[in-house]
């Protein structure tokens, strides 16, 4: 398990160079927030998560599952157990979040993958919401985290 990356992934390596080429600036695993997102802009409270899909229980229909728990049956109880914490542990971190004013977006790593331009369109959307209320009138190229 030692192997297994909680931060520096391909998925959030691969955002963060797509946000950085945009312009946008941020930090990088950010502990004192709960959930330590992988990044954060702060001056907007923005906190965004990259889920891996396996480890979040995410596309078991794509593999043509008709739940989590069969795609899970061939493992162990552990691990099901385990994927299905992570699946209450991101419910509760969402929560904690909002709870303290900070808007999540979390993207699944297929995401990522797939349609990094869909992924970045949205941080920048929500950036240039939280200027909008914020009254900031300057371009998103110059959002710091």
């Amino acid at each position: 398990m030692s192997s297994i990356k909680s931060k520096n992934t391909v998925p959030e390596l691969l955002l963060r160079k797509a946000l950085w080429r945009e312009g946008l600036r941020y930090r990088v695993n950010y502990s004192k927030l709960p959930g330590k997102p992988d990044i954060v802009f702060t001056k907007y409270k923005i906190a965004i998560f990259c889920d891996g899909d396996f480890w979040h229980g995410h596309n078991w229909v794509i593999r043509k599952m008709s739940s989590l728990d069969e795609e899970l049956s061939h493992y162990s109880e552990f691990w099901r157990n385990k994927i299905n914490r992570n699946i209450q542990r991101d419910a509760k971190v969402n929560k904690e979040l909002s709870d303290l004013g900070w808007d999540v977006l979390r993207f699944w790593e297929s995401d990522i993958k797939e349609d990094i331009n869909s992924c970045v369109k949205n941080v920048k959307e929500l950036l240039e919401t939280k200027k909008v209320r914020a009254g900031h009138t300057d371009s998103c190229s110059s959002c710091r985290g």
